[in-house]
């Protein structure tokens, strides 16, 4: 998997709708490590009444501490989350120096918008409220430009990203 073949920390960025929970799954199966998206823990925290914006940063650092344990044995990581602001990515950039594994940020995009949208209103209902177009475009507002190192996947491409994301990742 690397060159040392030791673990690496895989952290997916992107909107809603944009294919990350797809790419982050078929990253964990080819490289057999544990996926960890940060949605059913923030769900969760709702479930318990634990609502607004405090439960977001806890499922980031929830998931963060369970990403820890998993390095700790000497696994690979795959985090599937938004990560829309740099207190979010930063989180990343100190659990992958506090452990001493590469990260590898991997920021996925769908660059037809028509499709993105698409896709966002074609999701299944699930047991949580389906994030609506609309919401959608209020977080690509907010969202923080993603600097530093990184791979930007466009899936609106008709190429299968997978290898060139595996490549990224030796």
């Amino acid at each position: 998997m690397s060159e040392a073949a030791g673990p690496v920390l895989v952290v997916f960025a992107g909107l809603p709708g944009v294919g990350k929970s797809t790419l982050a799954a078929q990253v964990g199966v080819a490289l057999r490590a544990p996926v960890l998206p940060v949605d059913p823990v923030e769900r969760a925290l709702a479930r318990h009444g634990l609502v607004g914006d405090g439960p977001g940063t806890a499922a980031y650092g929830a998931v963060a501490g369970l990403a820890e344990v998993q390095l700790g044995l000497g696994l690979s990581v795959v985090v599937d989350a938004v990560n829309p602001v740099a207190g979010a990515r930063g989180l990343w950039h100190d659990l992958a120096e506090r452990t001493g594994v590469p990260l590898r940020l991997i920021e996925v995009h769908c660059g037809d918008e028509a499709e993105h949208r698409r896709r966002i209103e074609a999701r299944p209902p699930a047991e949580h409220a389906t994030v609506t177009w609309e919401q959608t475009l209020v977080r690509r507002a907010e969202y923080e430009p993603l600097i530093g190192p990184r791979l930007v996947v466009d899936t609106a491409v008709a190429t299968d990203p997978l290898p060139g994301i595996l490549a990224y990742l030796t």
